[in-house]
């Protein structure tokens, strides 16, 4: 056969490798499965009967398949936590929901209360407006214009090291390393839930927003918004 004019098109496509190929050139490397060990999971462990030669290459393909064991244990431990949280925080959620269907002056349970359902260091109802005589009397005025900055129309905000702690924290705002600003639809004044913790996990993100955006809307029905 002639090789010296392959077939038209076929210059380019490498030639199939062949067992003396590869063998060639792990002699010619011996350190390349070393340098790429990723490769070692998708290769069969040689076997001892083979000569202790090989005992390194088997046990560095076993440490391979433990490392993405336990990756994957990991990753499983993971999202069962997050479910877990989750669940938590939906349940206080819950609770409070009760605490303001109980009280006879919601705004008063949301400055008091809810911190200690919701295990948090700080609750503040905050409304860019306080009405005298209104269900935004006791919450803390903001500046016009605040919330739609803060939240930007999302329903739940989650921030890390804030830096208007003051504005929305008061007294409560050298703990607000981390906080969660939540709307509160409804006519009137623009209003949210600002809530304030020292420990990520007690506002963390990945637990989702739904049961906080349920908490704001609850809070509105409780204002008679």
């Amino acid at each position: 056969m002639n090789t010296a004019n392959p077939i038209p098109g076929t210059e380019n496509v490498a030639a199939p490798l062949d067992e003396a190929m590869v063998a060639a050139f792990l002699r010619e490397h011996p350190a390349w499965l070393t340098e790429h060990p990723e490769l070692y999971r998708v290769l069969t462990p040689p076997e001892r009967v083979h000569g202790e030669g090989l005992a390194d290459h088997m046990a560095a393909m076993l440490r391979a398949a433990r490392e993405d064991a336990a990756e994957m244990a990991a990753r499983a431990d993971g999202v069962l936590a997050a479910g877990r949280a989750a669940a938590g925080l939906a349940q206080l959620v819950q609770e409070a929901v009760l605490a303001l269907i109980r009280s006879g002056d919601p705004a008063e349970c949301v400055n008091h209360e809810l911190a200690g359902i919701l295990r948090v260091d700080q609750a503040s109802l905050c409304a860019e407006a306080n009405p005298p005589g209104g269900g935004l009397r006791n919450a803390r005025e903001l500046p016009a214009g605040s919330v739609d900055r803060l939240l930007e129309g999302r329903s739940v905000v989650f921030r890390a090291q804030p830096t208007d702690t003051k504005l929305l924290h008061g007294e409560a705002a050298a703990l607000a390393n981390f906080d969660a600003l939540v709307h509160i639809p409804g006519a009137g004044a623009p209003a949210l839930l600002a809530l304030a913790t020292r420990d990520p996990r007690a506002l963390d993100p990945s637990q989702g927003s739904g049961a906080l955006a349920f908490l704001g809307r609850a809070i509105a029905t409780a204002l008679g918004r």
